[in-house]
């Protein structure tokens, strides 16, 4: 009698073939929660001094972008957007003036719509002054280190198209995670 030679098991091959497809389901299911959780949060990296001292250089930022889709902009907000001069930057600032607001600076004070900020979280109180009328499309954003910060008093308004999110954190370096909250910035004693 001749003998057959032995026919390979499915059972052995689907055994091989298990931890390959499991390893593919894995990469693929954590594709398709990086890309979902890339379109609500982005991640900033802060480069400049100008925001010194409430975000320093070298700080990467967890950005809300849809934090205006549910809900509006408010004084005191810290806002990344592409910067209008040049849309390829993005920019991180404090929203000053929302669209309609009268924005002036005068005697080291800051004044929206006749009422005086409160800004504990500014390096110095600014050394210019103006007054600017923002325009329904946009916002007056400034820096919280006022006086070397280009911003909103040099180069002028936030298109609101411009905006990404709202910055709602802090996540690198580990010894500076926080959370980013937006301050009551109206003075109660005017």
């Amino acid at each position: 009698m001749l003998e057959q030679p032995e026919q390979p098991s499915t059972n052995s091959w689907k055994s091989k073939l298990k931890p390959i497809l499991e390893t593919i389901e894995m990469i693929v299911i954590a594709l398709v929660l990086y890309f979902l959780i890339n379109s609500v949060v982005a991640r900033v990296q802060v480069q400049k001094i100008s925001m010194v001292p409430t975000l320093v250089p070298g700080e990467v930022l967890l950005v809300n972008k849809l934090a205006y889709t549910f809900g509006e902009i408010e004084h005191g907000d810290i806002i990344t957007f592409h910067y209008p001069l040049e849309p390829d930057l993005d920019y991180v600032k404090r929203v000053i003036g929302k669209p309609g607001d009268e924005v002036i600076v005068n005697n080291r004070d800051v004044w929206v719509n006749g009422e005086l900020l409160f800004e504990p979280y500014i390096s110095a109180a600014p050394e210019y002054e103006g007054t600017w009328q923002v325009p329904t499309d946009g916002l007056f954003v400034l820096g919280d280190n006022r006086n070397p910060s280009a911003d909103s008093h040099i180069w002028g308004f936030v298109p609101l198209e411009n905006v990404i999110g709202k910055v709602f954190a802090v996540y690198w370096p580990p010894n500076k995670i926080r959370g980013i909250s937006t301050p009551v910035i109206f003075s109660a004693n005017q």
